[in-house]
């Protein structure tokens, strides 16, 4: 009964959390109610997106697992914004949610130090301040240097399909009502939430020749870097998805109940994910729009039940048919699975510190939706980190803290531990201010040595990861040292590939970075490239066009680590500086920071503050010099 580490709850966060804890390891056990749902996709069936694919790529570049079951189990591969910037395309992955939840599960199951039992955790053993264990349901009492709750929707769950009301932390399955008792007795301060779901549509049942068909990408691409390319796009089977849309007659069937719509009735207190609403909160926000779009996708390969992705809802059964049987293509649908909504206790994340440990608990560790955060990307993201730092701290190592300009990662857990969240928190690629050296092909570079470092990363793809980052710098170099000179025979050779002609010499890398250059045009500029594979000429392409862009970027964050180091004159009158918020002088008023940085980790003190203090703490000085 005596474990390393205890992870409580099997969902994304918890997989990744008890994964790196054993990798790293560390005796584990994970606690899950029901063991053969450990993996669970409660709601889509899809992994990545816009910037949710950031998390998974570099999820998978610092060692963790979602990467690689996607791979396994996906269906279908899309990249989302292909025609726009490469700083703000996403990764899609449909799957196999059946398929996925047994990888996981079998993945738990044969990983060495790792335990898993099937019980539910209804409190928490704490002395003098720090966590030691946990007691469960069954009245089992175990023992750990460290705790990490990863338990979803689960603390006081409330589910609601129309006016009824029932206590669960998914259908089917209980809430965890002790928990979350437990998590208040030890002071943290903890709100509610809401999310929800749609209906599942028996597949037979729908008319898919009246819809839009939407296929995966010609050649896929995997998720992980671990995944072999060219094995993957030769193998992996695909298979559609559909597009259909509401219709007047849809809008006209919800918004006459919104009378018995739970959101607006008062039954539902929790706040809901602002940028997923249900159907009927966006029937009632936007009732100008005609239509909008519902996108019909499989839940496994064989399509046998599909979930109609845009059509949340807690409206009661009886409109569910209604306003699905109104949609072309599906006037004769099946419903399998009602949709409802789901309220939850949740911990204000400004409890923690950006390690994921609480601040009041000594060794107690948050991650996912117990943090205010909706997805699986995004709790499998905390999970990871969470099992990383509870790792890291007891091999009395300094906690694992990845900053805004190195990851995705950093900026969300960054966000959530310094400004909190009033709503489901969802990443975006808007959220990132130096996305264009965050994106998603560069996830392993940048982070790989940090997985390397702790042990999840092996020997051997390491040194892969650093053969592709030479590459590319070799790469670079030689198209910055060709120097094209305006003569006759280049001159012809500009028109040869319909480019425009130059007055004065330039560098081959200052020609790729032309809009109309592409990787075969890259090629014909520098054949010398041909000798690299067709990853890294996708890498040094973009490089070479945002050399300037990404050169701008670094020097902003230079300037900001250094400035970080700046020292706050003692007495400093924060009350005079024009542009901060009340509650912001409060905070440096109350904490009376020595420096910028200390400042900065300040809960709910944002990157614009640090750079009013900086400014008006250099006009101090010229004042006094």
């Amino acid at each position: 009964m005596n474990y390393d580490v205890i992870v409580i709850g099997g969902g994304h966060a918890g997989v990744e959390a008890s994964l790196a804890c054993a990798r790293m390891g560390n005796k584990t056990l994970l606690i899950s109610m029901l063991a053969e749902n450990v993996g669970a996709t409660s709601c889509n069936p899809a992994i990545g997106g816009l910037a949710k694919g950031h998390l998974v790529r570099e999820i998978d570049a610092l060692g963790g697992e979602m990467a690689l079951i996607t791979d396994e189990a996906g269906i279908q591969f899309r990249i989302l914004n292909e025609t726009k910037g490469p700083a703000v395309r996403g990764s899609r992955a449909q799957i196999d949610m059946d398929r996925y939840r047994v990888i996981a599960r079998n993945t738990i199951l044969t990983t060495p130090n790792l335990d898993l039992v099937q019980e539910m955790a209804e409190s928490l053993i704490v002395e003098d301040g720090e966590v030691k264990g946990v007691k469960s349901n069954l009245l089992n009492e175990y023992r750990a240097k460290k705790v990490i709750i990863t338990s979803g929707t689960f603390l006081r769950g409330v589910l609601h399909v129309g006016e009824i009301k029932q206590v669960g932390g998914r259908f089917g399955e209980q809430s965890s009502e002790g928990l979350s008792h437990a998590l208040r007795a030890c002071g943290l301060e903890m709100g509610r939430l809401k999310t929800g779901t749609c209906a599942r549509i028996d597949a037979s049942s729908i008319d898919f020749s009246v819809m839009e068909k939407q296929d995966g990408d010609a050649t896929p691409s995997p998720f992980s870097f671990r995944t072999d390319r060219d094995a993957f796009r030769k193998t992996k089977k695909q298979v559609p998805c559909y597009i259909a849309y509401t219709n007047e007659t849809t809008h006209n069937i919800i918004e006459s109940n919104f009378y018995r719509a739970p959101l607006f009735t008062g039954q539902i207190e929790g706040t809901g994910p602002r940028y997923c609403p249900s159907i009927e909160d966006k029937i009632n926000r936007f009732r100008d729009k005609e239509r909008h779009h519902l996108f019909i996708e499989p839940q496994t390969f064989e399509n046998t039940e599909c979930y109609i992705n845009g059509m949340s809802t807690s409206l009661p059964p009886d409109v569910q048919q209604q306003m699905i049987h109104s949609v072309k293509g599906m006037e004769n649908a099946k419903i399998v699975r009602y949709g409802y909504a789901i309220e939850y206790d949740f911990v204000d994340p400004r409890e923690l510190k950006h390690s994921l440990e609480t601040k009041k608990i000594k060794g107690l560790y948050l991650a996912g939706q117990i943090n205010g955060t909706t997805g699986y990307e995004e709790a499998a993201a905390q999970g990871l980190m969470a099992g990383i730092n509870a790792s890291l701290s007891i091999q009395n190592k300094e906690p694992l803290v990845l900053r805004r300009d190195e990851a995705y990662i950093g900026v969300l857990i960054d966000d959530l531990v310094t400004k909190g969240t009033k709503e489901p928190y969802r990443m975006f690629t808007s959220r990132a201010e130096y996305r264009l050296l965050l994106r998603e092909e560069s996830a392993d570079v940048r982070l790989s040595g940090y997985g390397h470092a702790v042990g999840l990363i092996d020997d051997a793809l390491y040194e892969k990861v650093k053969e592709k980052k030479m590459q590319i710098e070799e790469g670079l170099q030689l198209l910055q040292e060709k120097i094209f000179t305006p003569n006759k025979e280049f001159l012809a050779f500009l028109e040869s590939i319909d480019e425009e002609k130059i007055s004065d010499s330039l560098s081959a890398q200052q020609l790729v970075s032309r809009k109309s250059v592409d990787e075969a045009k890259m090629l014909l500029i520098a054949p010398e490239l041909a000798k690299y594979a067709s990853y890294i000429l996708e890498e040094i392409l973009v490089e070479a066009k945002y050399a300037r862009y990404v050169q701008k970027q670094s020097q902003e964050i230079e300037k900001m680590k250094k400035y970080l180091k700046v020292e706050i004159p003692e007495n400093f009158n924060f009350k005079g500086i024009s542009g901060l918020s009340k509650e912001i002088v409060e905070k440096l008023e109350k904490f009376n920071p020595p420096t910028l940085q200390a400042a900065s980790q300040i809960s709910g003190i944002t990157p614009a503050a640090i750079e009013i203090l900086h400014i008006y703490i250099k006009i101090s000085q010229k004042k006094r010099g």
